[in-house]
């Protein structure tokens, strides 16, 4: 139940990132579904990857390289998909960052509906 509301709340928060900024458009809410799925198998397999990969980068950085690998992953997923356009790096690196902020909230939102359970 968690993890269909966490995928419809993140497909709405996507909705609401393509209405506040221009950079990113989608074209329905069939199109935020697919595109919060795969960016979410993405941030599950691929950016594990990508972070250990990058870890020199990510450490001279400090940190900051991290926000260069969401902003990938939020650009490669609408390379991939129909109905989920981002204008540019700029504009992905830009987007991910509100959808991360809009991540948060809805995790946020959740752990206080859904709260951990002690066995």
């Amino acid at each position: 139940m968690k993890l269909l509301l966490t995928w419809v709340l993140h497909a709405t928060a996507l909705m609401a990132l393509a209405h506040l900024y221009s950079g990113v458009e989608v074209t329905g809410f069939g199109a935020a579904m697919a595109a919060a799925l795969v960016m979410g198998i993405f941030n599950l397999i691929v950016r594990p990857a990508l972070v250990v990969l990058t870890l020199p980068v990510t450490f001279f950085t400090l940190g900051l390289f991290l926000f260069v690998i969401n902003a990938f992953m939020f650009w490669a997923a609408a390379g991939l998909l129909e109905g989920f356009w981002v204008r540019g790096f700029g504009s992905a690196l830009l987007g991910s960052l509100i959808y991360s902020a809009f991540g948060v909230l809805i995790d946020a939102a959740l752990e206080r509906l859904f709260p951990p359970q002690i066995l």
